[in-house]
């Protein structure tokens, strides 16, 4: 059985919640005037849940992390205070790739967003239909691009180019921003040293066991309370826990004061992700900031089946090696291989013995697997893919110089 998601406000909380009937559980995301404070579980008793459980997680999930919010409204504080400077302008930007159903929705809620100037962009990364070009020709407003070389950051690099405005907000063909997000995203950049901004990723369904377990073993949420990452307190090394790709906002001059994507990353090569994990880690590296700011909120829909989940934890585990292996060997990074036996050691073998021994809870042992032999196909996954990108490049550079 599936579980529901469940989006209330404290000062709303309603006395029962009925019609949940096909559910056994639901996920609660607690909210105070639209701002994401905490998120539990609560069972599922006959489709329904009593407002007194309702209250009770709340008073166990949310706790005190209310008090700042809470307090400004109730002072009569309002919101944060204004920054000082003007917010900047910004670009929304969609890499898509043969998804048109998931990028209608995308667009759906993208086009309904508070109007403040914003750019609206796709960039169709090698299309093999023209479906994505009509679906955009129907969004007054969105501006559409084909871009034709495979690969997630060589569209994102693409995306980089194309935008006219100060701040690129990237969203995934597969996840629907909530109503705030994007004005959640760029207040940070008020700061000059901030380069990134990452947000709060919440499931946009819990309708398969594959979802579910997404969710439960590698979900994209980073918690509610808003964090500045820079080198002083986080290993850029250890990138990944500032946020993620399907939620973030960069600054059109990281392209010159860190570098671009690097295009041997991440989806369309062999290397499969990572390409997120490797700019945020470069950002840090560089002496800059990430703010992960939790009110920027947007729904990922989860892969729906059980071979998708396996192939999804597979790629991860690719990319965060082929990571690993391009600081280890082209930057010379040499606290990397501590880094991954601290991972294995950690994490990874007592969740594979406990997924052996049928420990209550543990993961599946066919998940965990494809998450190792990711690991494995990683280092060579991003020397070839890193070979192949300078065979395209020679090539590129040849025809240029041919005048072709």
């Amino acid at each position: 059985m599936a579980t529901a998601i469940l989006d209330l406000d404290l000062e709303q909380l309603p006395t029962v919640i009925g019609g949940l009937e096909g559910y056994r559980q639901a996920l609660v995301l607690f909210r105070l005037r639209q701002q994401p404070l905490a998120r539990g579980m609560l069972p599922v008793v006959d489709g329904r849940i009593a407002g007194a459980e309702l209250r009770d997680l709340m008073l166990s999930e949310v706790g005190w992390s209310f008090e700042d919010p809470w307090l400004r409204i109730y002072l009569g504080l309002g919101a944060a205070p204004p920054m000082a400077c003007k917010l900047p302008s910004a670009t929304v930007a969609i890499c898509t790739h043969g998804r048109p159903d998931d990028l209608h929705h995308s667009l759906e809620a993208l086009t309904r967003l508070p109007d403040d100037g914003q750019e609206l962009l796709v960039v169709d990364n090698r299309p093999s239909t023209e479906e994505t070009r009509t679906l955009v020709g129907r969004y007054a407003g969105v501006r559409y691009v084909r871009e034709d070389r495979l690969g997630l950051d060589v569209a994102r690099n693409r995306a980089m180019r194309e935008a006219r405005n100060d701040v690129v907000a990237f969203l995934d063909d597969d996840a629907v921003p909530d109503p705030g997000w994007l004005r959640a995203l760029l207040p940070s950049f008020g700061d000059p040293l901030v380069l990134c901004v990452t947000g709060l990723t919440m499931p946009l369904e819990l309708e398969t066991e594959a979802q579910e377990w997404f969710e439960r073993y590698s979900g994209f949420g980073r918690g509610f309370k808003q964090r500045t990452f820079e080198w002083g307190n986080t290993n850029p090394l250890r990138a990944g826990i500032v946020g993620a790709g399907a939620n973030m906002a960069l600054r059109r001059t990281v392209m010159e004061q860190v570098g671009l994507f690097d295009e041997a990353l991440d989806g369309g090569t062999p290397t499969l992700s990572g390409g997120d994990t490797e700019m945020f880690s470069r950002i840090l590296a560089s002496g800059y900031r990430i703010v992960y700011a939790p009110a920027a909120l947007n729904w990922h829909r989860h892969r729906r089946t059980w071979d998708e989940l396996r192939r999804v934890l597979y790629g991860y585990g690719v990319g965060v090696y082929a990571v690993w292996t391009k600081q280890l060997l082209f930057e010379g990074e040499l606290t990397v291989p501590k880094l991954a036996l601290g991972w294995f050691w950690g994490s990874q073998l007592p969740a594979l013995l406990g997924s052996l021994l049928k420990l209550k809870g543990s993961m599946p042992a066919d998940l965990l697997f494809a998450e190792l032999r990711g690991c494995a196909a990683g280092p060579w996954a991003y020397l070839s893919s890193r070979r192949r990108l300078q065979q395209e490049r020679r090539k590129g550079h040849r025809a240029a110089r041919s005048g072709h």
